[in-house]
């Protein structure tokens, strides 16, 4: 039998009743009083910068997409004024203030915020062994020879292994596939079908499990522990993963600084983070607050079928805590959040940094995938549009508003800016869009349905 979490009775009615609700973190402290006792840092987020740096001749080599950009993987922040109206007027709040989406829908290579953290754990891999093999004569050598058949013929002797629930599985499937890696990915049983044939047309192996995410997480962990030649990036307990996910906040803050005055106290900012294990918001966060200090405040985002995060910092046990737990079984279209386990790694490191998480229904998902693209024109997936509901969550309710108070930010709000980090979306085939679209429409009642 499943263990019961054990919660105070209000929370866990808001639970079990999947009624979106917003929780603030008791445990945030300001950098001053946490930085130093925590396992990472700006110059570990500046390290993972650098990497990239290295291996930008090579990517733009690789990728046509990217020899425009020098072989820099960034997405646009966006302004979004219409959506701000219209997020505004549904909600009957106040959006004081500037509504910017970061655009990692649109992220060249894989689509998906998870090109930052798994394309660079590819690349942070395959670094390693080119150095330890003798490919590269040190980090000052250029990295466009990992393209030729000497490095391939090497990286191909290794086998890169993960688990996903999607998009973590097409970063490294494409990354993997284009420096010759042997790859296989595990695909748990919320995984879309065009997923997994798209991994299947770059030749990457797919294994198809009729269980969730973090089963297939110890499928594929005990695998890798049988076979020495397999490397398995782990996205529940990675820091290659998460610093590459860090690297988000170096370019937000030259993107900002383009836009507007200095992010500080008078102009505090807003991250709304989807979030799945865990992985691509908790690496953003720790980059923000490295970055930017106090004056950021970043909020994840979940299904109220998966709020898993939510679960394990508010009862203080992370991955030892299940959403079965509450009586929720992951139904939810959000398949990329779609996780009933939070990573250890990130809930601890979360614990002073963190401003807050709040849930979504499937319903709202739909409805601002629809806003989004009516407004702005832009298309993603159902769970890239759970940041939207962040604004309103924070303005309108009493915990929002208590947690303004506190922090003293009421009277920056006219000042401050507000992300909605859009996560997924780019390569989602059309049909699919108009799916999501018909759904929140009303049209049809199963717009995540595969086509």
């Amino acid at each position: 039998m499943p263990h019961r979490a054990s919660l105070p009775s209000a929370e866990e009615r808001l639970l079990r009743g999947r009624e979106p609700w917003l929780w603030t973190n008791p445990k945030r402290r300001r950098m001053a009083d946490c930085a130093d006792g925590l396992p990472l840092g700006l110059a570990d987020v500046s390290d993972a910068e650098a990497r990239l740096d290295r291996f930008a001749p090579l990517l733009a080599e690789l990728f046509g997409e990217l020899r425009g950009a020098g072989g820099r993987i960034e997405s646009d922040l966006l302004p979004a004024p219409r959506l701000a109206r219209r997020l505004a007027e549904r909600g009957g709040l106040a959006l004081a203030g500037e509504l910017l989406l970061k655009a990692d829908h649109a992220l060249p290579v894989a689509g998906s915020v998870k090109a930052r953290g798994g394309i660079y754990g590819v690349l942070h891999f395959a670094e390693k062994v080119a150095l330890d093999e003798g490919v590269l004569t040190g980090t000052d050598d250029d990295y466009r020879k990992l393209a030729l058949p000497p490095a391939r013929s090497r990286f191909g002797r290794h086998e890169l292994t993960v688990a996903s629930t999607g998009n973590l599985g097409l970063s490294i499937g494409v990354m993997g596939a284009a420096l010759g890696f042997d790859v296989t990915v595990h695909m748990s049983v919320e995984a879309k079908d065009w997923k997994k044939r798209r991994l299947r047309d770059l030749g990457v192996r797919v294994v198809e499990h009729a269980s969730d995410y973090t089963a297939a997480c110890a499928a594929a962990r005990a695998e890798a522990r049988r076979t020495p030649r397999i490397h398995y990036i782990d996205d529940e307990n990675s820091v290659e993963l998460l610093l590459g996910y860090s690297v988000a906040a170096l370019r937000l803050r030259d993107q900002l600084s383009r836009t507007g005055p200095a992010v500080d106290g008078e102009h505090p900012l807003f991250l709304y983070l989807p979030c799945g294990v865990g992985g691509a918001p908790g690496g953003i966060t720790l980059g923000a607050r490295c970055v930017f200090g106090d004056p950021v405040h970043c909020f994840f985002a979940e299904p109220v079928e998966a709020p898993c995060m939510l679960l394990g910092m508010l009862t203080g046990r992370h991955a030892d805590v299940s959403v079965y737990e509450v009586g929720l079984h992951l139904k939810t279209e959000a398949d990329g959040l779609a996780v009933s386990r939070p990573s250890r790694l990130v809930g601890q490191l979360m614990e002073p940094l963190l401003a807050g998480c709040y849930t979504v229904t499937d319903e709202q998902l739909f409805r601002f995938v629809a806003d989004l693209y009516e407004t702005e024109g832009i298309e993603v997936e159902p769970s890239a549009a759970a940041g939207c509901a962040g604004p309103e969550m924070l303005l309108t309710t009493p915990a929002g508003r208590a947690y303004l108070d506190a922090h003293g930010l009421a009277e920056h709000m006219a000042s401050a800016r507000h992300v909605v980090w859009t996560t997924g979306g780019l390569f989602v085939p059309p049909e699919q869009h108009e799916a999501f679209r018909r759904r929140a429409a009303g049209r049809t009642p199963q717009a995540g349905a595969e086509t």
